[in-house]
């Protein structure tokens, strides 16, 4: 079975700043593959790499065994010209920790827009996924409200109804639930449960540690740029090898 993600050896620097210091992990089909990690351990820069929102300075990215953002000839990278990357794209949904949806659309135009303009689909095909969609995460009768009177909760999952119009083979998830009231994140979390029964593949930056400990198939401990220490959740949540995750555990737990 081909990894859906596989990194090897990503580094990533901004100017004298080395924020990923040689990653190395792969992510398999259909699986919740959580990052949990301090602040500025370079979680969010890696999740951005997946899809080539930032340029990796060395190393490979694979997404479903194709290189991302590049193309190799012998042993040179080439970089891919932007229509290329936009193509690879289409195939990688990207949840933000703000919900960035389009202020003077309802939230059936948000989650209508990109099939129609990328993807070049009929309006009506578009508009019916789409309602299918915000049915899914529990917004069906909101479809003709506007980002400004929806709640935090409730932009986050147009959000992830959004990235889902495009049909992705790949979820990722930028701590989804971080800018959101705390009554609010379960109903976001509900329908990344939702997801992950029917089998997307997600990589899931959270704080969340019950959901990365009931939901998840594998996490990784990120601190400093590097992966401190990866296994089962519940195993590393439980029972962390390393004192720095212990450490960082003791403080979230």
């Amino acid at each position: 079975m081909n990894a859906m993600v596989k990194a090897e050896g990503v580094h990533k620097s901004f100017g004298s700043a080395h924020i990923l210091k040689g990653i190395d992990l792969e992510v398999n089909p259909r699986e919740v593959f959580c990052l949990i990690g301090p602040s500025g351990s370079g979680k969010s820069t890696f999740l951005r790499c997946i899809n080539h929102l930032e340029k990796i300075s060395a190393g490979r990215l694979y997404v479903d065994g194709t290189l991302v953002g590049y193309r190799q000839q012998g042993d040179k990278l080439y970089e891919l010209k932007e229509k290329e990357v936009a193509a690879q794209r289409r195939d990688i949904g990207m949840v933000f920790q703000r919900f960035n949806l389009f202020p003077h659309m309802t939230a059936l135009e948000n989650v209508t827009e990109a099939p129609v303009q990328v993807k070049r689909e009929s309006k009506t095909v578009a508009r019916e996924r789409a309602q299918r969609l915000l049915d899914r995460v529990g917004l069906g009768d909101k479809s003709g409200h506007y980002p400004s009177q929806l709640s935090g909760g409730q932009q986050q999952r147009v959000a992830i109804a959004r990235a889902l119009a495009m049909e992705p083979k790949l979820m990722l998830f930028d701590e989804p639930t971080s800018a959101l009231d705390p009554e609010l994140v379960g109903e976001v979390l509900d329908v990344m449960r939702d997801l992950a029964e029917d089998g997307m593949t997600m990589i899931v930056v959270t704080h969340e540690m019950g959901f990365a400990r009931e939901v998840g198939d594998s996490l990784v401990f990120m601190d400093d740029g590097v992966v401190v220490e990866s296994g089962h959740p519940r195993d590393v949540l439980t029972n962390p090898q390393h004192e720095r995750t212990k450490s960082f555990l003791s403080k979230v737990l």
